[in-house]
Order: structure tokens, then C-alpha cells, then sequence
């Protein structure tokens, strides 16, 4: 199926085009049919000669309706354009003209109506000049009437000609269905109408109100009044829906499926033409969805939109912004960031303007990587940098989800092994940096980057923390000798731990002790008890020399200690398993 939304002033047999195109009346309201008058969306459908469906959505063409105009052109891929032989360009056929361009569709059609009433050679004369320079510059032109039927053949071999050159819709994109219609249907509950500009919907499907996060589930769908189990991209469908949020369903709003998608508040966006200054309220226009926004300038074609409530958006998508009740503010907007950082400090529009400037309109993998510096695998595909299921080429290092630029990769490396040095400069006795800090002084969004970091970088992370290979804590020399003399008392007698008095009267602080053991040097238990490390084992090979289960009181006296340091070392060595306990006073070796 392809999409085609007409376009073009009040007036001028748009309805009527389509009725003898398609033998099907949009105009559904008795208002409009008492008026002679599109007010609201409809939608009639045919087959194009070489079997295409052609579904078309008929739109107002009087001025105040261009919002439900914009709702019904956004979603669709081409327009057919039509201009009255009797009527000429006129200034709805401008402003619609203004909306196509903004919007840069490129496939369509333009019409010339009526021409049983008038010469359509001056309408066509007038239309070339007018579309000249747009991005339908180059459509076919034909001369019709939905009266007498001439050029309707024409018509419908240059349809078709059209829709066979729009670009067939990756089938693999996430969906998303913009919202046109909201409806009951007795026995059925709440229906929806929309165009399906990407991915597929079936039936069972749960699908999320983007605003809004709530969810519903489609119980059935019809395709062009067609019962379907399900439709793919792109393709006028309507849902039945079921669930607690189908209340809260409005035109404007996106359904969307539970992955693929950035819901967001914020966009940064290039405009398409030079304003020199953006009226304070706009509408920003994005499928069918009409949003008020404020916008700050950027730069000379870039700005930060802020959005009354969040929609699902992807990285290089078109929109319109539009100031009401102004004509000529009508200006296209793609979208270059949907999640843009926070413009939180003195200069940094100016600065965001500057880093927007060579970002391209079309989103490319390798050049939002090096952008980012490094951004998750998950991120590129919610925001539809990264096509669902493709490989691209990226000059990247790999860790986990990670994208992360060779060059920011080089440069945390570097600065990670220049605040590891530093770090062990400036605290001899602790030369491992903490994980913490090291992820704190290289701003990493993720700590789980730092291993792959130190390893690429030759450094250690143990216990200690990040330090080079072989780094141990640089005592005074006063405080080596104290060491040692511990070590050589211990060694003599294992169990006989110094006392805190003893150690500051030899020069060894809280400190000094506790860097030893975080190097291996020491053994720290609670209550101040320093051992050797290897004193868990030493006391296993003793006591296992005990008959059968041991008390507290036995355990210290094959060990020749005191209460001070039994207790914590046995509770150590249940802790790691070297002894059990079998009952409130009883131990074993393991």
C-alpha cells in the first residue's frame, strides 16, 4: 500500500478528484456535505494500474484547518496537489505548498482540476513557477476533470508511476502509528485510525501511548475496512483497542511498540530557512501530532525545541514549525539530537550551536559515534541513528553495549594512567586509586568501562585499587624498620599480636597498618589484632592436630594467644571456611 495525502486550496475538487478517482466519498461530517466543504481528514483508496493500492488522505483546504491538514500530510510519504483551472494558485495552494516543503516530500503529483471550466494553461504555467526551487520542483503536471473524466487515466499511470518510486520502508524500524481518528464502536469499544508510517502492528500486539507511557493491546484491525491479523509500514489501519489507557487516546498522539523509540521533551533541530527571530509561541508539527514549543536559537539555522508534552521521535526526521495565525512562519525542522545535553552554563547555546553545525541532516552511525565519543548500541537504535539489525563500519572500540570513538578511547587511557601516577605520588602509601575516583576523574558513563581500560592500559585493579604492576605503598624508611621488627616477631611467634601500644611506640600508625594490609603485608582483624597473612592457615595446621571439635578456651591455648586475638581469628576462619562451627561452643577444622 502507498500513502498519498492531497493538498491545495478550499475549493478547488480536491473531494471531487478523488471521487471519480476512487468512487468513494471522504467527505463523511453532514457538515461538510451541507457546506461543500472538507472539514476533518477522510480517506478513500484504489488500485493504480500495475496492482499498487494507492490510499489516499483527503485534507482541508481552508486556512483555518491547516492544523488538521499538517495531521493528516505528516505521515504520508507523497501528496497529490491540485490547483482549480478556473481558480489558479492560490494562497491555501501556497501554504500547502509551504508545508510540503518544509516537510521535503519529494514524491507527488500535482493535479490541475476543472478543466472543463476554464483553459488549465495558465494554472499550469503558473504552477511551474511556483514550484520551482521547492522540493516538488520536478513533479509531473496533469490536466484533469472530475466531470467529464478527461485525464483521469492520465492521472491514475502517473500515480502510479509516483508511488513505484518512494522508497519502500525498512520493515525492521520499530512502529509507530500516528493517531488521526478516536471513535467508539458499540459493542467494540475504543477504535483508532492512523497511518503506519513504520514498522508492523498485529494483532495482540502491545503498543504504548508515547505522551503518555500507558499501554494497550490491539484486539483487532481492519486494512481499508479489510479484517487483517496484522500491517506493515506504510499503510492506513485502523485498531481496536483494549485496556484501561483507551480513554486517554487523542489525535496527535503516537501508539508505539515497546522498544525502538526516544520519547522526549527536548530536540535540538536545523531549520530549513533563516528566521531571524522565532515568535514565543510556535507548534511544532511531527506526524499527525500539533505540539506547542518554545525555541531558543542555537545558531543561524539550529535550535533547542521544548515540548509541551514528550513524543517518540527518531534522529533525523522532518517536522514543521508553524506560528499560528502567522503565514509566513512556516519553516521545516529536522531533528539532529533527541536527547540534547542541558544548555546549564554562560555560553553554552552558543557552544551547542557551534557543535551542531556539522552534524548531517540524515543521521550517519560512524559520525554520531565519534560525535558522542561514546554512546550505547541501545541509544543509536532508540533514537534511530542505528538501523535495527545492521553492522556499520565504526572506527570503535567495543565494550559490552559501549560504542565507544578510538580517539576518546586513546584519550581516557591516557588520562587514566596519568591519574593513577599521580594518585601514587601523591599518596605513597595507598598507590591504588579507587574505582570510584578513577571513574569520577575520567567522567566515564559507565563504570564498567574502567576494566576494559585497565587492562588495555597494562594497569592492575585488585583490592588496592588501580595502581601499575608491582606498586606496593613507599614507607619511610623509619617505618620499614618498624615493619620489619613486626614481621620478624610475628614470624617467631605467629599468634602473638602487638598491641596497639607496642606499635605506636615503634612508629607505626592506624595508617601505616592499615596500608600494609590492604598491600598483603599484614594480616588487620577487629580489635586491633595485626598478624601475618598467612596466620589462618598456620592456626588450621594447629589445631587440626586437636582430637575431634575444639572450644574457644582449647583453640587459644594450642595457639598460645590471648582471648583478644583467638576470637577474631577463628571467626575469621569460619568466615572463610578453614574451620565450622558444630554447636554454640564447638569448632572444627574443615
Amino acid at each position: 500500500m502507498r500513502v498519498i495525502a492531497t493538498a491545495g486550496h478550499v475549493d478547488h475538487g480536491k473531494t471531487a478528484l478523488l471521487r471519480a478517482l476512487t468512487g468513494m466519498e471522504t467527505d463523511r461530517l453532514p457538515e461538510e456535505r451541507r457546506r461543500g466543504m472538507t472539514i476533518d481528514l477522510g480517506y478513500a483508496w484504489t488500485t493504480l494500474p500495475g496492482g499498487e493500492t494507492a490510499a489516499f488522505v483527503d485534507v482541508p483546504g481552508h486556512e483555518r484547518f491547516l492544523t488538521t491538514m499538517l495531521a493528516g500530510v505528516g505521515p504520508a510519504p507523497a501528496a497529490l496537489l491540485t490547483v482549480a483551472a478556473d481558480g489558479g494558485w492560490a494562497r491555501q495552494t501556497e501554504e500547502h505548498l509551504a508545508v510540503l516543503d518544509a516537510l521535503d516530500v519529494r514524491y507527488g503529483v500535482l493535479a490541475v482540476t476543472r478543466a472543463d471550466l476554464a483553459d488549465p494553461a495558465p494554472a499550469v504555467a503558473q504552477a511551474r513557477e511556483h514550484l520551482a526551487g521547492t522540493s516538488l520542483a520536478d513533479v509531473d503536471i496533469v490536466e484533469t476533470s472530475a466531470v467529464t473524466g478527461y485525464g483521469m487515466g492520465t492521472l491514475r499511470d502517473t500515480c502510479a508511476r509516483m508511488v513505484a518510486r518512494v522508497p519502500a520502508p525498512d520493515p525492521g524500524r520499530p512502529a509507530r502509528l500516528w493517531v488521526d481518528r478516536v471513535f467508539t464502536v458499540p459493542g467494540a469499544g475504543t477504535v483508532v485510525t492512523g497511518t503506519l508510517g513504520s514498522g508492523s502492528i498485529s494483532v495482540g500486539d502491545e503498543l504504548r501511548i508515547a505522551s503518555t507511557g500507558r499501554t494497550l493491546r490491539v484486539r483487532s484491525m481492519q486494512c481499508l475496512k479489510a479484517t487483517v491479523s496484522g500491517a506493515a509500514a506504510v499503510s492506513r489501519v485502523a485498531l481496536n483497542l483494549r485496556g484501561s489507557a483507551c480513554s486517554s487516546v487523542r489525535r496527535g498522539q503516537a501508539l508505539i511498540g515497546p522498544e525502538g523509540w526516544t520519547v522526549t521533551g527536548e530536540l535540538d533541530v536545523r531549520l530549513t530557512r533563516l528566521v531571524e527571530r522565532l515568535p514565543k509561541e510556535l507548534v511544532f508539527h511531527l506526524g499527525s501530532a500539533a505540539i506547542p514549543v518554545r525555541a531558543r536559537h542555537l545558531g543561524p539555522d539550529t535550535a533547542r525545541l521544548g515540548l509541551a508534552h514528550p513524543i517518540a521521535v527518531h534522529q533525523g526526521e522532518r517536522g514543521v514549525i508553524r506560528a499560528p495565525g502567522n503565514r509566513k512562519i512556516i519553516i521545516g525542522a529536522v531533528v539532529l539530537d533527541v536527547l540534547p545535553p542541558p544548555l546549564d552554563r554562560r555560553g553554552a547555546a552558543a557552544a551547542r550551536g557551534v557543535a551542531l553545525a556539522d552534524v548531517p541532516d540524515i543521521p550517519e552511525p560512524a559520525l554520531e559515534v565519534e560525535r558522542l565519543g561514546a554512546v550505547t548500541r541501545s541509544r543509536l537504535l532508540a533514537t534511530g541513528v542505528l538501523p535495527p539489525g545492521s553492522e556499520p563500519a565504526l572506527d570503535a572500540v567495543t565494550v559490552g553495549d559501549w560504542l565507544v570513538h578510538t580517539r576518546q578511547w586513546d584519550t581516557w587511557r591516557t588520562r587514566l594512567c596519568q591519574v593513577t601516577d599521580e594518585w601514587a605520588r601523591e599518596h605513597p602509601l595507598a598507590p591504588g586509586i579507587s574505582r570510584e575516583t578513577a571513574v569520577r576523574e575520567l567522567a566515564l558513563p559507565d563504570p564498567g568501562l574502567l576494566d576494559a581500560l585497565v587492562g588495555e592500559a597494562g594497569l592492575v585493579h585488585d583490592a588496592t585499587g588501580v595502581h601499575r604492576a608491582g606498586a606496593r605503598p613507599a614507607f619511610p624508611q623509619a617505618v620499614e624498620r618498624a615493619m620489619r621488627s613486626v614481621r620478624d616477631r610475628l614470624t617467631e611467634t605467629p599468634f602473638g599480636a602487638p598491641s596497639v601500644d607496642e606499635l605506636l611506640s615503634l612508629g607505626l600508625t592506624e595508617r601505616h597498618v592499615a596500608a600494609a594490609a590492604r598491600n598483603g603485608l599484614l594480616l588487620r582483624l577487629p580489635g586491633s589484632v595485626v598478624l601475618l597473612p598467612d596466620a589462618p592457615q598456620r592456626a588450621r595446621q594447629r589445631l587440626s592436630a586437636l582430637s575431634g571439635p575444639f572450644t574457644l578456651s582449647q583453640a587459644r591455648q594450642a595457639l598460645g594467644t590471648t582471648r583478644r586475638v583467638a576470637v577474631p581469628l577463628l571467626e575469621l576462619m569460619d568466615r572463610t571456611g578453614l574451620t565450622r562451627r558444630i554447636d554454640a561452643t564447638h569448632r572444627q577444622c574443615t
